[in-house]
Formats: structure tokens, sequence, C-alpha cells
């Protein structure tokens, strides 16, 4: 599962993947600059959620009390 998800972000264009011919084969993975600016997006949100969440908790509990059946 994990190759299978590696292999679609290096697909996507937000891994780079190389391979080092050693015995074992060793393979490195590095975040493109695309990814590291979705990286960037991402967090902003995930703040953004953070900071809110006292209000979307209570915006659910207003919406649930004026809803309920």
């Amino acid at each position: 599962m994990l190759t299978l998800t590696l292999r679609n972000l290096e697909r996507d264009g937000l891994l780079t993947r190389t391979v080092h011919p050693t015995v074992p084969p060793k393979v490195e993975y590095s975040a493109t600059d695309g990814a590291r600016e979705l990286y960037e997006h991402l967090n902003g949100l995930l703040e953004w959620a953070e900071r809110h969440q006292p209000d979307i908790i209570e915006a659910r509990r207003e919406y649930d009390r004026l809803h309920a059946a």
C-alpha cells in the first residue's frame, strides 16, 4: 500500500524518486516544489480549522437544536 501511494504521488508530480544502484537497492523520495507549496496551503487550512473549531462546534450544536426531529 505504501509503494502504491508513493508511486501515485510521484505520478502526480509531488515526489521525485531516486534509485541508487546498491545491493540491496536504495530508494530515496523527495518532495517537489509543488508538494511544498501544497503543504503550505494545507497547513494554513489546518491552522484555520483549529482557530475556528469552537465556532464550528457551536454552529453544529445550534443547527442540531433548530433541526431536531
